[in-house]
């Protein structure tokens, strides 16, 4: 997981390949923009038939919002025509900030054979696999992501090139994986041979012990990472037997936490397992990714430490209905998918009713890219009301990444990521899986 040559040579095939970007969806005309020198004009009006307003959790009727640069210059009530300003007629849309997940693997896709190809796909393949699953995340509408962890970090490269505007994506915030021996993360090494996985230790982000955790953080903030991801408890597609045990010590966790707060970055946990979960909680991280074990106890200690929830329902739903067939996964990765997936929608269930921060997180690459929004129907079914759940793609969710600040709801010197939908997605959830409009720091990327 380090920067070096081998990055550069990846974006270079990559831009060779995708000099220039679709910006079209499925069905519509392909309108293409040079990736490099995307037009921004100068100032654009958006007749908005109706607003939401994370804050207030209100749509709030006909608004024009005047974009200048890369920024909202003005909200006013009503259709306002600005003389020379470009109009994008969005009347028969609501408005809405540019969506965010906090869990995707851009270089992901979903497969029911991960541990191969860990082990024979090259930086190469997953940097090619990132460039389109990120064009297709951002034409769904989602302008920023957390990138929980991909292979061989390409993802570092990735991000650059994005801000770079090199390619058409997301905005990404890039995490650094903290693996124990065996764990969740260190994906591939149950069963593995041990003359090919040899003992791998902090260099390969392998860590026991306080000492190597912190260490390993440090040199996460040297290659510059976002934030960093750890599993304190075991997964579904890894192939260790234990979906649940826990696998940091405390004292691990705190030798994490404490040194990434020291960096000002944030802690994403994966857990499953309660135990797993109350230790991370205790020990201070940022969020609790899938929490399908979450329990009482497990809700009032997130509350008393302001931990947040992301819930990944629709990767839980997806493994598990993937993994009824037969053969559809290794045994043991089919028996955790049927155990544990069907789990994480009641557990987020649970946890939004006992009073739980909650922000948005699907983790597509797991489920597939470009259908990050049928997570908001999962939240609907588990009890959470329509404008909340647009609240955690937009305002949580920013709040998370720490940009509340830029991003999250629609106001005057805010990033001008704006997307909308056609109709009214407080009376139907279902039309956040249709976005027609996306904007990102002011560029069009898709309109109706």
């Amino acid at each position: 997981m380090r920067i070096n040559k081998l990055h550069t040579q990846i974006l270079a095939l990559v831009f060779a390949i995708f000099g220039t970007v679709s910006t079209s969806s499925i069905g519509q005309p392909a309108k293409t923009v040079a990736a490099a020198n995307p037009q921004k004009p100068t100032i654009t009006v958006l007749h908005c038939g109706n607003v939401f307003d994370g804050s207030r959790l209100a749509l709030l009727g006909e608004h024009s919002i005047r974009i200048e640069g890369n920024r909202i210059a003005a909200i006013q009530r009503g259709l306002v025509v600005l003389p020379g300003a470009g109009v994008i007629d969005l009347k028969a849309h609501t408005c809405l900030p540019g969506l965010i997940d906090l869990h995707v693997h851009l270089s992901m896709d979903s497969t029911n054979n991960l541990s191969t190809e860990m082990l024979t796909l090259s930086p190469t393949d997953f940097a090619l696999r990132a460039v389109p699953n990120a064009q297709k995340t951002l034409l769904a509408g989602f302008t920023s992501v957390r990138d929980l962890l991909s292979p061989q970090t390409v993802m570092l490269s990735v991000r650059n090139a994005v801000n770079q505007g090199r390619i058409n994506g997301p905005r990404i915030q890039v995490a650094g994986g903290v693996a124990t021996p065996g764990g969740h993360i260190d994906i591939f090494a149950p069963g593995l041979r041990a003359d090919l996985s040899g003992n791998p230790g902090p260099e390969k982000n392998i860590i026991t012990g306080p000492d190597e955790a912190a260490r390993v953080v440090r040199q996460f903030y040297r290659d510059g990472v976002d934030l960093i991801k750890i599993a304190s408890t075991g997964g579904v597609l890894s192939l260790g037997r234990s979906g649940d045990a826990p696998q940091l010590t405390d004292a691990e966790l705190t030798a994490i936490v404490a040194t990434a707060r020291d960096y000002r970055l944030p802690v994403a946990c994966h857990a499953h397992g309660k135990e797993g979960m109350l230790r991370a909680i205790r020990a201070g991280v940022t969020s609790i990714e899938h929490g399908s074990y979450l329990d009482e106890e497990v809700i009032a200690a997130m509350k008393e430490k302001g931990t947040w929830l992301v819930p990944t329902i629709s990767a839980g739903r997806y493994v598990a209905e993937t993994a009824k067939p037969v053969g559809s996964f290794p045994d043991v990765v089919r028996m955790k998918a049927l155990a544990i997936g069907n789990l994480i929608q009641a557990a987020f269930g649970r946890a939004y009713k006992g009073g739980v921060k909650v922000a948005f997180g699907s983790d597509t690459g797991v489920s597939p890219h470009g259908e990050n929004a049928q997570e908001f129907e999962y939240m609907v079914e588990a009890g959470m009301p329509p404008l909340e759940a647009l609240r955690a793609a937009t305002l949580s969710a920013a709040t998370v990444m720490g940009m509340q600040q830029q991003l999250g709801t629609l106001e005057v010197n805010k990033l001008a990521d704006i997307v909308a939908v056609p109709g009214d997605p407080a009376a139907d959830i279902r039309l956040m899986r249709k976005v027609s409009f996306v904007m990102k720091d002011g560029v069009v990327f898709k309109k109706p």
